[in-house]
């Protein structure tokens, strides 16, 4: 196997193991099923909540059992994109796992280390004999990516702990004390069609591909390109013209990677679409040429013009309040140097149905800024006579500068590596604020190995870092 050659053969063995099970958001059986079983056979405890979050509990080793208990806690499901020519099913096929002994990916298709890599590592902890812990709790939860849907509805009542160690960050070596809350606005309108003179008109397919991708919140700093908004500025600089098909970005927590516009126009400007196409192209290139190498934009005349395309005015109106949101960070943090306090990402966009649709992710570390954000761009669609409603809304986790486990993680850190760890807090959403919310008196942190380019096709993981993640966590549980 893959893992043959590497030091922690017990985790990396369960990471195989639970990326052999289809576990998209929404389709946890699989998983949870599995949590439950391995739990049975290792002689544990384990329930379920209605929701359907995962409860697996851990007796204290022995010369431990008066210490207080500790959550370890991590989520199911994955994020599943894969490339363009991937014919890979994410409702049945395994991940086919590639590690070349420092790096571990996924041929064609995102890792699922966000967050599998939490899972292995907390059951690889439960199942060693020779580590000394105190009573353990460990919970996994449902349908993170798409709303954090098993924090919300977490039951409570299933946890004694209350410390609890998170472990679905991405950094090594930072102790994670805050992170952003989020709200997401979804945008709707009729497409309203009118017929089209085939003889007088050209019909033209845009397309943008080849970007990074990423995180919208982990990643969202880098200043990467959004698909959907490169394909809007060069809607924006054409003349009238409208909408056969607009599709772009795959979730809401993903910086979109590709987008295709497709439009009929007036047979005299052919020329004009030329032009402006190779136009953005230059300067996109230019302006991405280091933070967003990849990037392709193609421009390909159709054969055939259809009868109808959605009306001129509608068609504008869209493309305008698309290249109008707000995309990538609003403004940074005055408290934690280098972090993005408020942002906002444009997430996807659709036609079908006969409606003209998008959906952008606000995150900000304060609340009323989140708001704020969200309200500036339904502004833009309502202008235009979208319709605009808000969704998924869930608070940050603000920083307890009082926190004893905070405390105790920072100075057992430096003793176990001799160097301090980063005390910060991260604009990407975590669960430890609801779980906060939902269990009072909950202490938490949140930790994790070096974890690259989540939410997209180059997602890996670094080896090392995992391992010496994976030997804090015993460090910590042992001495805390």
């Amino acid at each position: 196997m893959w893992f043959d050659t590497l030091k922690e053969k017990a985790m990396w063995e369960i990471f195989e193991e639970i990326s052999q099970i289809p576990r998209e958001s929404g389709n946890e059986e699989g998983i949870r099923n599995f949590l439950v079983k391995w739990a049975e056979n290792k002689g544990l405890k384990a329930q379920t909540d209605k929701i359907g979050n995962v409860f697996i509990y851990v007796p204290a080793s022995k010369g431990m059992e008066k210490k207080d208990p500790v959550c370890l806690q991590g989520h199911m499901d994955m994020v599943c994109v894969k490339t363009e020519e991937s014919r890979h099913d994410f409702t049945r096929d395994p991940i086919e796992i590639v590690c070349d002994g420092k790096t571990v990916r996924a041929k064609d298709t995102s890792l699922g280390a966000d967050n599998g890599i939490a899972i292995a590592m907390a059951l690889a902890v439960a199942a060693d004999p020779e580590l000394a812990h105190p009573p353990l709790e460990l919970l996994f939860t449902v349908s993170e990516e798409t709303g954090l849907t098993g924090a919300f509805n977490l039951d409570g009542d299933k946890i004694k702990a209350r410390k609890l160690i998170n472990l679905d960050s991405e950094e090594e070596g930072i102790i994670y004390t805050g992170c952003a809350g989020g709200i997401d606005t979804k945008v709707r309108g009729k497409a309203k069609l009118k017929d089209i003179n085939r003889d007088k008109s050209a019909h033209f397919c845009i397309e943008v591909s080849g970007l990074l991708g990423g995180h919208s919140g982990g990643e969202i700093h880098k200043g990467r390109a959004n698909a959907i908004k490169i394909a809007a500025r060069i809607m924006h600089r054409l003349p009238d013209f409208c909408l056969t098909g607009i599709s772009g970005g795959t979730r809401r927590n993903v910086i979109p990677s590709t987008c295709s516009v497709s439009f009929v126009i007036d047979k005299d400007y052919e020329d004009t679409v030329e032009s402006v196409v190779s136009q953005v192209r230059d300067e996109v290139v230019n302006e991405y040429k280091k933070k967003d190498p990849g990037i392709t934009i193609t421009v390909k005349k159709l054969d055939e013009v259809p009868e109808q395309a959605v009306k001129a005015r509608t068609s504008l109106s869209f493309m305008e309040a698309l290249y109008l949101t707000p995309c990538g960070p609003v403004s940074m943090s005055a408290d934690f140097e280098g972090i993005v306090e408020t942002s906002n990402n444009l997430a996807i966009v659709r036609y079908e149905d006969g409606y003209l649709s998008a959906e952008s992710s606000t995150r900000s570390l304060i609340e009323s800024a989140r708001n704020e954000c969200a309200y500036t761009v339904a502004a833009v669609y309502e202008d235009f006579g979208f319709n605009v409603k808000y969704e998924g809304a869930y608070p940050s986790w603000e920083p307890d500068p009082s926190s004893a486990l905070v405390k105790k993680a920072a100075s057992l850190y430096k003793a176990c590596f001799k160097k301090k760890p980063v005390v910060t807090t991260i604009h990407a959403g975590l669960e430890c604020g609801i779980i906060n919310s939902v269990i009072e008196g909950m202490d938490s942190v949140s930790i994790g190995p070096n974890l690259f380019d989540v939410h997209s096709v180059n997602e890996h993981l670094e080896v090392d870092s995992a391992e010496r993640t994976l030997g804090f966590v015993k460090y910590l549980l042992s001495n805390i």
